[in-house]
């Protein structure tokens, strides 16, 4: 069994072929699949999949950095109001973003210290995207961390370095399809990093791994991404399998 920690499989790269894309990743044994939040625009979406597949689809709550622009707050209201309505796996995806636009990178950290704040208060593990902006966001989390805030650091290409500090934190690390790629560089890292600290994901629709890359990621590749790991540590995919359920169980229990 394997568990599909971040996929947005209510995209409109979707709309066609949703329920077909699910059936097949529970054929691939991919039957739990956690969906990260972005905006107002994707709540509704995401909530109807949930609703569809309450077994296998599990909703969190939260705005995307990339969605933090200078009307934030309206967007976080939202965010607060879902929280306090009903019970959610995690706040996400929240964090930081210097990769696509640099100009609201205050209103970034402002929007991640105050989700951290809800998911503290709800006791639910946070999401994190951090894309060009490890760093950054690491320094944000840090006096933020008490004993129970727990999460994952989402899509994660850092070095050995960086994967101490996560684990350090007591986060996980999201492995997806950049394993898999020629020079992702996780074939230097991952040996390193004990399967304790991994979960999967695919970022669906985004993030392909080989031999699928640069077309559309589905939740259904996630047992190539566990293969590519079982082979950079020498383990068995079965091995990857049980250990990276447990972790993602353990995550959002």
């Amino acid at each position: 069994m394997f568990i599909d920690t971040h996929a947005h499989i209510y995209a409109q790269q979707f709309e066609k072929d949703q329920e077909e894309a699910l059936q097949r990743a529970f054929e691939q044994g991919v039957n739990k699949i956690y969906l990260p939040n972005i905006d107002h625009t994707s709540i509704d979406g995401m909530l109807e999949v949930e609703a569809k597949y309450p077994d296998n689809c599990f909703a969190m709550m939260g705005l995307h950095p990339c969605s933090v622009k200078q009307d934030f707050e309206k967007e976080l209201y939202l965010v607060e109001d879902w929280l306090n309505k009903r019970p959610f796996a995690a706040v996400g995806e929240i964090g930081t973003d210097l990769y696509w636009d640099k100009n609201f990178y205050e209103q970034q950290a402002e929007a991640f210290e105050i989700q951290v704040g809800w998911a503290k208060k709800h006791q639910r593990p946070i999401v994190i995207h951090c894309r060009e902006s490890f760093q950054e966001t690491i320094d944000l989390l840090k006096p933020l961390m008490d004993d129970k805030l727990t999460g994952v650091f989402h899509c994660f290409t850092g070095s050995v370095a960086d994967a101490q500090q996560v684990i350090e934190l007591g986060f996980y690390l999201g492995i997806g399809g950049v394993a898999t790629f020629k020079n992702g560089g996780l074939d230097k890292v991952l040996p390193e990093v004990l399967l304790e600290h991994l979960v999967l994901e695919t970022d669906c629709p985004y993030l392909a791994p080989v031999p699928h890359r640069g077309k559309r990621n589905e939740s259904a590749y996630v047992p190539l991404v566990a293969q590519k790991l079982a082979e950079i540590k020498g383990v068995t995919v079965e091995e990857v399998a049980q250990n990276t359920t447990k972790n993602a169980e353990k995550l959002f229990a």
